[in-house]
């Protein structure tokens, strides 16, 4: 058994070649190698496995009873090779192939996503492009753990020096409220009017960019008051409805939330929130990421 451990592949199929064509020239033509080499690799493999396989005799080659025995079952191992081979070649073409664009909500913002998809498919129609929702506990939207290529995200990342992006909506923030509020019948509301209020707060987890929504640059060192943790849209527009407390939103995504019971008002005294596309800095030079970074600031110029 262990003469027959290390045979090669290749060995195997110099061997089945010239068992189909019972011709040494024949066989070396149709593996592209000389017959000297082919006549050589076959005698090592018969010394490895102690028997001969091919009878070379003066009318032709033909096989021993032990090479018609192996015959068989060297043809099964190269059909499972080839199967491993091509296994292996659909992953790496699947690696190859697969863009995953992360998000939490959706970018909606004038049908951002499909425009893109489609300039991006046009120049790339190799590449599929495989859209993941991640949860708002995770304000990189699947770069920071690998999960995705590019990302939608709100500004600012945490761990902010990883990454690359190019903005893509600078919107206003607004508040929104449960209609019974009092300040709801405002047109607009001034921050000041909501720094007590209590706020619908983003996961820890999620770093600089729940602050950012608390809007504690905002609130001159004074810690804003929690009514709840939220983690999603529909957790969002159900604490807003049981008066839990407010929160801030980008105005794009206004109508996620205004859905009977919640309005949302302008808000005075804050700074605007930026969306972007993000891709890891070690990524910036993948050639689908910059295509993919690149038909997204084309669609954004002709917004």
């Amino acid at each position: 058994m262990a003469m027959t451990s290390d045979v090669h592949v290749r060995d195997l199929r110099y061997f089945v070649t010239v068992a189909e064509e019972l011709h040494f020239t024949h066989a070396a033509a149709r593996l592209y190698v000389s017959q000297p080499a082919l006549s050589k690799q076959v005698r090592a493999l018969e010394r490895q496995l102690g028997v001969e396989l091919l009878d070379r005799g003066p009318r032709g080659v033909t096989l021993t009873e032990a090479g018609a025995a192996l015959l068989p079952h060297a043809r099964r191992v190269l059909a499972a090779w080839a199967e491993g081979a091509a296994a292996l070649d659909a992953v790496r073409a699947a690696a190859r192939g697969t863009l995953v664009v992360g998000m939490s909500t959706s970018p909606g913002r004038g049908g951002l996503l499909p425009a893109i998809r489609s300039r991006f498919t046009a120049a790339h129609p190799e590449v599929t492009v495989r859209l993941r929702q991640v949860s708002w506990e995770d304000p990189t939207a699947g770069l920071a753990d690998g999960e995705a290529d590019v990302a939608f995200v709100w500004l600012p990342l945490p761990d902010a020096g990883r990454y690359g992006w190019t903005v893509v909506a600078e919107e206003p923030r607004l508040v929104a409220l449960p209609e019974t509020h009092p300040l709801a019948d405002r047109p607009d509301v001034d921050f000041a009017d909501l720094a007590d209020e209590p706020f619908l707060a983003l996961p820890q987890s999620a770093g600089p960019l729940r602050d950012h929504w608390l809007a504690l640059d905002e609130r001159g060192g004074r810690p804003p008051r929690i009514g709840a943790e939220i983690a999603s849209t529909e957790e969002t527009y159900e604490a807003l409805v049981a008066g839990l407390g407010v929160c801030l939103l980008a105005s794009g995504n206004a109508p996620l939330i205004t859905l009977g019971g919640v309005v949302t008002r302008p808000v005075r005294g804050l700074s605007p929130t930026r969306y972007a596309l993000a891709w890891r800095r070690t990524d910036a030079d993948r050639p689908w990421v910059r295509a993919y970074a690149r038909a997204c600031g084309e669609v954004r110029g002709q917004g």
